[in-house]
């Protein structure tokens, strides 16, 4: 991404952050690269996170198709990006990432499946990737709507 397209997405959020009555800091934008596409992680350092997340995220989560439409109309470049706040997501990932490599390991010590707790599509999304490439361990979802989980179990069991 361009270096101007940058600035003017730094703008637009400040602009954004700071119309709500929120203070901004500083908007880091990093890039990220997966085996499927070239995404960007937008970090916006506020005091005020606890608002701007909100409870389980919510209002996060509704801060990041806001921004993401706002962005479409005024970049012609369909850009993907997460939005982030004080890297509340970038934490909230690395300890969904952690308790499944935990699960993993019960789940080979002990020879069974483990079923995580019920999670969003994205988070169950970043288990079933992270473990997608492992010769050990199978992962699948399970149940429905809001109780959807993971389970994680030896690739040996099945």
């Amino acid at each position: 991404m361009e270096e101007l397209k940058i600035d003017e997405i730094k703008a637009l959020m400040k602009e954004v952050i700071e119309k709500m009555g929120f203070s901004c800091q500083e908007i880091e934008i990093n890039q990220q690269k997966n085996q499927e596409e070239e995404m960007f992680v937008v970090n916006i350092k506020t005091p005020d996170s606890s608002f701007l997340i909100g409870q389980y995220g919510a209002n996060l989560q509704s801060l990041q198709h806001l921004m993401r439409v706002l962005t479409r109309k005024k970049i012609q470049e369909r850009i993907k990006f997460i939005l982030d706040i004080n890297s509340y997501r970038k934490k909230k990932n690395d300890a969904v990432v952690r308790l499944a490599k935990e699960a993993a390991e019960q789940a080979l010590r002990g020879k069974r499946a483990i079923v995580m707790r019920p999670m969003s599509p994205y988070e169950r999304r970043l288990i079933h990737m992270e473990f997608s490439e492992n010769d050990q361990i199978k992962t699948e979802s399970i149940g429905e709507g809001e109780e959807r989980k993971v389970v994680i179990k030896p690739l040996n069991l099945l």
